[in-house]
């Protein structure tokens, strides 16, 4: 599907809303684990691996998700934060319908 050059500007700030959300998730959970590590639940050895492994796991889904995007990826990076809940229906609202529709159809909702 080709976008129109207002969808194309709707589609970049809707992706960069929700790659928002997932750096604060991600951030979030990175801080849960250093919290648990500051209130003594758990040692420096096992608080560094979680906190390791949290990060390189959160950068390869970044990466999945986001690297090497482009127009004909656009949909899908939507569709994704759709399902993961980083963005909402409402969100979508600034596209033209058929796109709007395909987004949510790539989603399944």
């Amino acid at each position: 599907m080709e976008l129109s050059k207002s969808d194309k500007k709707a589609v970049r700030e809707i992706i960069e809303k929700g790659l928002q959300q997932e750096f604060a998730k991600g951030l979030f959970e990175a801080d849960t684990i250093l919290d648990d590590w500051k209130n003594k639940r758990t040692n420096n050895q096992d608080t560094y691996h979680k906190l390791y492994k949290k990060i390189i796991d959160f950068d390869k889904h970044i990466a999945q998700r986001y690297d090497r995007m482009s127009g004909s990826t656009y949909l899908f990076i939507i569709a994704g934060q759709l399902v993961d809940e980083f963005i909402t229906e409402n969100d979508l609202n600034g596209l033209s319908g058929e796109v709007k529709a395909t987004v949510k159809m790539i989603a399944g909702f």
